[in-house]
C-alpha cells in the first residue's frame, strides 16, 4: 500500500525522473511554454515553482542552488535575469497548466500546455489598476463622518417637511408550535 506517498513516479527511476524534471524545466524556463502531459505538468510544477521563488533573491548561494537542479548555464542565467524581473511582484503560482480537449494518439494519454503565466499576454489585464488590500475590520470614523455629513447635505437641500423618520425594523413572527403543544 502507498499511503501517503505524494510523489508520482511518472514510470520512471529516482535518476531518469529527475533528469526528465531537469530538461522541462529548462524548456520551460528557455520558451515560456511547453506541450506535455497532464501528469509530467503536474510532476514539473511542484519541481520548479520553487526554484522560481529562489530565482527572486539573486544570490551566489541561490543561483548555485538552482544550477544544481537545472545544470543549464543558458536556463539559470534567463531564470535570474528576464524571469525574476517579471516574477518579482507575484507572490507565488508562476506556472498554469491549461488542458488540451484532445488525447494524444498511440497511448491515450491527456495532453496539455503548461506556461510561465507573466509571459503570456493573452490573459493579461491590461489598463486594469490593482485592487487596494482591504482589511475584514470595522470602518474608520472618518468615512463614517462624512457619510454622516453627505446625509445632512441631501436632506437640508429639501424641503424640511419632507423629512421621513427612520423605520423601525420590523417584528419577528412569533414561533409556531408543534402539534403536541396545540393539543395539550
Amino acid at each position: 500500500m502507498r499511503h501517503g506517498k505524494k510523489i508520482n513516479h511518472l514510470g520512471r527511476k529516482a535518476a531518469h525522473r529527475h533528469a526528465l524534471l531537469s530538461n522541462m524545466a529548462s524548456s520551460l524556463i528557455l520558451n515560456k511554454r511547453i506541450t506535455t502531459t497532464v501528469a509530467k505538468a503536474k510532476a514539473l510544477r511542484k519541481y520548479v515553482e520553487p526554484l522560481l521563488t529562489k530565482s527572486k533573491t539573486d544570490t551566489t548561494h541561490s543561483r548555485r542552488t538552482v544550477f544544481a537542479y537545472l545544470q543549464n548555464k543558458e536556463s539559470v542565467s534567463m531564470l535570474f535575469g528576464e524571469v525574476a524581473s517579471r516574477i518579482a511582484d507575484r507572490p507565488g503560482g508562476y506556472t498554469r497548466i491549461i488542458k488540451f480537449g484532445d488525447v494524444r494518439h498511440g497511448d491515450n494519454a491527456e495532453m496539455c500546455l503548461m506556461e510561465l503565466v507573466d509571459f503570456n499576454d493573452i490573459y493579461k489585464k491590461e489598463g486594469v489598476e490593482k485592487k487596494a488590500k482591504t482589511r475584514r475590520g470595522r470602518k474608520s470614523k472618518k468615512s463614517d463622518d462624512a457619510s454622516d455629513e453627505a446625509e445632512v447635505e441631501t436632506s437640508s437641500s429639501e424641503a424640511p417637511e419632507a423629512k421621513e423618520k427612520p423605520k423601525k425594523a420590523a417584528k419577528k413572527a412569533p414561533k409556531k408550535t408543534t402539534k403536541k403543544k396545540d393539543e395539550e
